[in-house]
């Protein structure tokens, strides 16, 4: 079996995880509801998230943090067999790790790519090298997201195109890609960023997930000081994480009116060849439909 399968097996039932969690008690306030007050000042707002990001993706600007996402073409074959110029909106592209694979996969398909940071785009720009990637710098938060990607196109700062073709996703985009993104949102604003991709999308377009999963060992790891909401916590660079159940994943792409056609949680256990450690890591795997 080659290692990507391997990535994609499950290796262990989540189930049988959850009991472990629930019945050890030095996990126990990973469980507790979560009250925020006012003395605590916990939230923080949008341009702190955006500026947080900024910063992680500089500390990491030479791509080698980030390995390049060749399961997707497994998890989502429909990006290998879809139909010629395709297009493809990438939110939260970072270094362009998903959307390397993307277009080697399918070399006759259009990127699109957004992120909340211009440098970050201009990387990702240098490492895919590829004449078919626009960027624009935007936040998943921003209303401008629909409008830009249908009518006018996608551009950075100064309005320059970052491609040859300038159609720019006129009439929507046939996927949006929303991987290891949502979970950096806060929960509350996580709504209003699915719409946003729902409305991007033509009708019968698929929006193709992937995210952290409840009791994922990284969730594991973070103290008890690092919550900031109930499954959310920050880390000490001020970048912040939700842990998803199905459930709600399900009620979030639901209310804002995508069909489900997968949802599970993917289980693996990889190993840390460093600390020859042994890992539980959980992710949540999901395609959602707009109704046609």
């Amino acid at each position: 079996m080659s290692a990507e399968a391997e990535y994609f097996s499950k290796d262990f039932e989540w189930e049988t995880l959850r009991q472990e969690i629930e019945n050890n008690p030095s996990y126990q306030y990973h469980l507790l509801p979560f009250t925020d007050t006012p003395s605590q000042q916990l939230e923080i707002q949008a341009s702190e998230d955006s500026e947080a990001w900024k910063r992680f993706h500089h500390r990491h600007s030479s791509g080698k943090f980030f390995k390049e996402r060749r399961y997707l073409l497994k998890e989502f074959p429909e990006l290998v067999s879809c139909k010629e110029f395709s297009k493809v909106l990438e939110v939260g592209c970072g270094n362009g790790s998903s959307v390397i694979p993307i277009l080697r996969g399918n070399k006759d398909i259009i990127v699109y790519a957004c992120d909340c940071s211009s440098e970050t785009l201009e990387r990702a720009k240098e490492i895919v090298h590829s004449s078919s990637i626009f960027a624009k710098v935007l936040s998943l938060k921003q209303q401008e997201c629909s409008s830009d990607v249908k009518e006018g196109g996608v551009a950075d700062k100064s309005g320059s195109y970052l491609s040859r073709e300038c159609g720019c996703c006129i009439g929507g985009v046939d996927f949006v890609s929303l991987i290891f993104t949502l979970s950096a949102v806060p929960l509350k604003k996580m709504s209003p960023a699915i719409m946003e991709c729902f409305s991007v999308l033509k009708p019968g377009g698929l929006l193709l997930f992937r995210d952290y999963g409840l009791y994922d060992m990284t969730m594991l790891q973070f103290e008890q000081e690092k919550r900031v909401g109930f499954r959310e916590y920050m880390r000490s660079d001020g970048t912040r994480s939700y842990f998803f159940c199905l459930d709600t994943v399900r009620d979030l792409f639901a209310g804002v009116g995508f069909i489900e056609l997968e949802l599970e949680y993917c289980c693996v256990k990889s190993l840390n060849r460093r600390k020859g450690k042994s890992m539980q890591r959980v992710w949540v795997h999901g395609k959602f439909q707009k109704p046609a």
